[in-house]
């Protein structure tokens, strides 16, 4: 079996001064994980190095699919992997690593920890940090055959971001045991503001009660669920989507079949999401798979009250007094909680919460703190 963790505290310690994080996950697109990533980027300290190594796409790809990445330019690397199983990618990371100087490697998701951690273990790196961010994934047998033998390989410091994530993946991987460090998002970033001014920015109509919802339009985040049970709310209600995927087209033309075009506006990839929370009376992820979400966060940060469907750790993410969380894909029990969740909308201010529990300050130095320790 490869090194493990235990030799290093020396080494570490004593390069603390400029430690260099590098990040590795399978593409850099927007979602949960990816912005994540970028936060730990972002927080790092200026005597600290962090690169993120994303193992397919190109850098033109990824900054034309999400601009905000132009202003990391520096600190990513693309690998441009073909589809398939690509072991000369190990030794391909094991240089990058060299070449950059790690001290830590910190893996996300199952392809990047069997590529990203064997290479750190060829590269002598021995301060692994894996965090898986759902469990949904490894349901299918041979993912979950291929985690095992990858888990026993790197021997990671293993995190889970939620708590439901870690009960599972004590259960699944027995012969190690994760830590628990929740996702956090920028809460300086995400504050309350007027909502008018927000709908302006947005374009989004000012005299009516707005529900919105934010992610890739892809099956898994269910947003024909959502527009089916907004088309049974009142007329006044309108609802805003964040997001763009292959399901545009196929969502528009339910809208139109519907007759709710006219209540349904589909914004695209968001750029200002603090101004598209801000512009809502209520935040829905109506998602049938989930690990622990962002948005949420991101929402209740902004006091805007959330309903989520009670999949993953979805729920871990809820203000408990203001939170929300129905059945994944029933129509009807989501019309039923939404309206629950308006008529009580004003009741409460969930972004006390989120500052006190999910804040990326505390998840940084939460993970900074272990890569020190190790």
């Amino acid at each position: 079996m490869m090194a493990t963790q235990h030799n290093q505290s020396t080494r570490i310690q004593g390069r603390k001064a400029t430690l260099t994080t590098v990040h590795i996950v399978q593409h850099l697109a927007p979602g949960g994980l990816e912005t994540m990533v970028i936060e730990l980027l972002k927080q790092t300290p200026a005597h600290e190095r962090c690169y993120i190594i994303s193992l397919e796409g190109t850098q033109q790809q990824a900054i034309q699919h999400w601009p905000i990445l132009r202003h990391f330019q520096s600190q990513l690397v693309f690998l441009d992997k073909a589809e398939g199983l690509q072991l000369s990618l190990i030794k391909q990371l094991s240089s990058e690593f060299k070449r950059l100087n790690a001290d830590v490697v910190h893996t996300h998701h199952i392809g990047s920890l069997l590529y990203g951690g064997i290479a750190a273990r060829m590269a002598r790196i021995t301060t692994c940090i894996h965090t898986e961010h759902d469990m949904w994934h490894l349901q299918n047998t041979k993912r979950r055959h291929v985690e095992t033998i990858a888990l026993k390989l790197v021997n990671p410091i293993l995190v889970a971001d939620a708590d439901e994530v870690s009960k599972q993946l004590n259960e699944l991987f027995p012969f190690t045991e994760s830590k628990v460090i929740k996702n956090g998002i920028d809460c300086n970033r995400f504050v309350p503001a007027n909502q008018a001014a927000a709908r302006r920015i947005l374009g989004l109509p000012a005299n009516t009660l707005l529900i919105g919802t934010a992610g890739r339009l892809v099956p898994v985040k269910s947003h024909t669920t959502l527009i089916k049970a907004v088309s049974r709310l009142p007329e006044n209600t309108h609802l805003a989507i964040a997001g763009a995927g292959p399901l545009e087209q196929e969502l528009k033309q339910l809208c139109e079949h519907l007759n709710i075009s006219h209540r349904v506006h589909f914004l695209g990839l968001v750029s200002d999401m603090p101004s598209f929370y801000q512009s809502l009376d209520l935040f829905c992820l109506p998602s049938s798979c989930e690990g622990f979400p962002l948005s949420p966060l991101e929402a209740q940060a902004c006091n805007i009250p959330v309903v989520v469907t009670d999949v993953g750790a979805a729920r871990e993410t809820l203000c408990p007094l203001s939170g929300l969380t129905t059945k994944s894909k029933r129509v009807f029990s989501l019309l039923a909680t939404l309206e629950k969740a308006i008529a009580t909308r004003h009741l409460f201010t969930p972004r006390d919460f989120v500052v006190e529990h999910n804040d990326v300050r505390t998840m940084s130095q939460a993970y900074r703190a272990l890569a020190v320790k190790a």
